[in-house]
């Protein structure tokens, strides 16, 4: 029961007389002698980030390793782990793509394949796939509609969809879908056109919120082709689409999708071989302008990836001819991992790993770009472990 206002006053009082009638026999020196001394407040303990932690023991090799993301075709599971381990000094590589040759027959013997690539359970690897539905399938018994067909569905359909997928997804043991096209088409006869979500930015916007709502929780959720393939002519697997568009221009359109997906909260952002002109001649996934756009105007936080590096080398571009050389200078330019598909096999990823260690030994390549690099990565790895 509460005192009362009154009754403590009156209790006040009480004490205050008491004091006063009470002899004084203590010196003023005993007096303050008896005062209780303030107890200090504890230092507040050290927050840790984990990722943090966990990339500050590892290798030089490691952290260089972790940051590539490959492939290899097949489903013989002494193969994957052999590649899964082929990083400099045995080191593991930090993420897998899960291609069309490495897909079985269902789902249950998919997970067998995808066991293989784990080889610390503790820390699982990124294994993605390209499961937007539709036009771009990996898993045959997706039925579920994507793209095109999803342009007319209203947002709830569209997150009801993705949720499914996500599901399909996951039972194959893939943790990260690159499933979400934001591109917002400015041509409808584009070659993106039939994969992206909207044929406007606002309803493009509100079906990526949708599909990033439908994957939380299950897998972890990407946007692509940053910043926005919809607005380039041509084909950025045989070529490096360009175009004049000011960043003014790009925030009040092709932006609106990514912007809306990271509110969303998108873990993973892919960058495209592709080149606003006015903004950098360089294509976006090696440029460090639009790293920065995607960090410090969107406020992106998650991981950055690029696309297939091997487009760049099919683009027929002389100085992009080396995917060794353009693995290095991505990482640079920001990305956190580079992804590796066409024209790779079992050393390529090894040897871009190696390429980063010595780009770090000899100064080309900052170690805290590699750092923080491996902690973007490791931070999404150790969301996936299992509970303990």
């Amino acid at each position: 029961m509460r005192r009362s206002a009154w009754g403590t006053a009156i209790a006040a009082l009480a004490v205050i007389a008491l004091v006063g009638c009470a002899p004084s026999t203590a010196s003023p020196q005993a007096s303050a002698s008896r005062t209780a001394a303030p107890t200090p407040s504890p230092s507040p303990t050290p927050t840790v980030d984990p990722a943090k932690a966990a990339v500050a023991r590892m290798s030089l090799a490691q952290r260089a390793s972790s940051v590539i993301m490959g492939t290899v075709p097949g489903t013989d599971p002494a193969a994957l782990r052999a590649f899964m381990s082929s990083g400099p000094e045995g080191s593991s590589l930090g993420g897998f793509i899960l291609m069309g040759s490495n897909i079985a027959a269902d789902a249950a013997q998919e997970k067998a394949v995808t066991d293989a690539l784990v080889i610390d359970p503790a820390l699982p690897p990124l294994i993605a796939i390209d499961q937007e539905g539709g036009y771009v399938s990996r898993l045959p018994w997706d039925t579920l509609p994507g793209g095109r067909r999803l342009q007319s569905a209203d947002p709830a359909q569209v997150q009801q969809v993705f949720a499914q997928r996500a599901a399909l997804v996951a039972a194959t043991g893939a943790n990260l879908n690159f499933g979400i096209v934001a591109d917002v088409p400015a041509n409808p006869k584009s070659f993106i056109a039939p994969r992206a979500l909207g044929t406007d930015p606002a309803s493009s916007s509100a079906r990526v919120v949708a599909a990033v709502e439908g994957e939380k929780g299950v897998v972890l959720s990407t946007l692509k082709h940053f910043p926005g393939h919809g607005a380039t002519p041509g084909d950025s697997h045989v070529s490096i689409p360009s175009m004049p568009m000011g960043l003014d221009e790009w925030r009040a359109g092709p932006a609106a999708p990514f912007a809306a997906g990271i509110g969303a909260g998108a873990e993973v952002l892919m960058f495209g071989h592709l080149a606003y002109t006015a903004v950098d001649a360089a294509p976006a996934s090696l440029s460090p302008r639009w790293h920065e756009i995607a960090r410090n105007d969107l406020g992106f936080m998650g991981l950055m990836i690029t696309d297939d590096i091997g487009m760049l080398t099919s683009s027929g571009v002389a100085a992009y001819r080396d995917p060794v050389v353009d693995a290095v200078t991505a990482l640079a330019a920001g990305n956190d991992m580079v992804l590796m598909i066409a024209g790779s096999d079992a050393r390529t990823a090894g040897r871009m790993a190696q390429a980063i260690v010595t780009a770090v030994q000899d100064g080309t390549l900052p170690a805290e770009r590699l750092q923080d690099a491996a902690e973007h990565v490791m931070a999404q790895r150790m969301a996936l472990r299992p509970a303990q």
